[in-house]
């Protein structure tokens, strides 16, 4: 049980404080690791993709290395010092408060105080799409999408791997919550590199197939259960969760990513939206297969709707995770 409080007081630490803006964030390290990693690689291959083997290699041990020898250093001085470190550390790999802080902000400006161009501002802080021309409905849509393809590799996945590497505890000499920090900052790992050069574009088709390959495989299973979760969530917040099953079994896939699409389509299917579709990127207008059948324009109290929908699907992703444990431990 002290195990499962630790992992709980990481989740509720992220959702009282989020991450604080004085404090520098140690994902941050794993993107400095990272552009240092590929003009290293860059120096050292011609081959682009044996390249981004070697960043992928490296930015992964890197990191390893970092939190071992932060988690060892406190525990060496007491192991209640090095669990509370390890507990502060997976606390920093969960996104739920910054996510819904952010959404908050573009669902406020949409309201009766707040204007257009804040919320194309509002909505840019965590989109990559253009957000100059969009209309109100076009920064409700963007906004939802973000909330829900975000709740996975924000924060269901993260604690999927804390509680997934807390089982390596007996064969590796750790206490099961520094296993999970470990576990927690290798999936960041994995998706800040994926973030970073996993792009299909010239500069990063070769060097970041390796990193984007990687991503789509560890979120495969957290990405389902996710979209299982956020149906059930719609049952318990009296939402159309039989539309949410329906929408996520026939267009799960239809995104460009084999992930993002499962919560985003039960979001879809809940809400009674029409998620995806033409988005502009770079000047561009990208076709993006849709998913729903709603025929209404999403307005801002969807925004909220998402939200809540993200909190309870998340909570019940975290019970799953419990009863995982409480079975297997």
């Amino acid at each position: 049980m002290t195990y499962l409080l630790q992992v709980l007081s990481a989740v509720v630490l992220d959702l009282l404080l989020g991450d604080p803006a004085w404090l520098p964030h140690p994902v941050r390290g794993i993107g400095r690791l990272c552009i240092w990693s590929e003009k290293l690689t860059r120096f050292l291959f011609t081959n682009l993709y044996l390249a981004g083997l070697a960043t992928v290699v490296i930015v992964l041990t890197g990191t390893a290395a970092g939190v071992l020898l932060l988690l060892q250093a406190a525990t060496a001085i007491s192991p209640f010092l090095g669990a509370a470190f390890a507990v502060i550390l997976l606390y920093t790999t969960i996104a739920t408060r910054d996510l819904l802080r952010h959404s908050d902000a573009v669902y406020a400006q949409l309201g009766a105080n707040g204007t257009l161009e804040k919320a194309r501002q509002a909505i840019a802080m965590i989109v990559g799409r253009d957000t100059r021309d969009l209309s109100r409905a076009g920064v409700a849509r963007a906004c939802i999408e973000t909330v829900a393809e975000n709740m996975v590799d924000g924060v269901t996945a993260p604690l999927f791997f804390a509680v997934i590497a807390s089982f390596a505890a007996p064969f590796v000499g750790l206490s099961p919550i520094c296993c999970s920090a470990l576990g927690a900052f290798l999936y960041k790992a994995v998706n800040t590199m994926d973030s970073m050069i996993g792009y299909k574009n010239e500069k990063y088709l070769h060097l970041g197939r390796a990193a984007a390959k990687l991503d789509d495989a560890v979120n495969f299973l957290p990405a389902r259960i996710s979209g299982l979760c956020v149906i059930v969530a719609a049952f318990f917040l009296k939402l159309d969760y039989r539309e949410a099953a329906r929408i996520f079994w026939r267009d799960r896939l239809n995104h460009s990513s084999p992930n993002a699409g499962h919560t985003e389509a039960a979001t879809a299917g809940a809400l009674g939206l029409r998620l995806g579709g033409p988005s502009p990127y770079f000047g561009k207008i990208v076709e993006k297969p849709y998913l729903g059948d709603g025929i209404r324009e999403p307005v801002a109290d969807d925004i909220q709707k998402t939200n809540r929908l993200m909190l309870v699907g998340t909570s019940i992703f975290v019970v799953l995770l419990v009863g995982l444990r409480l079975m297997v431990a």
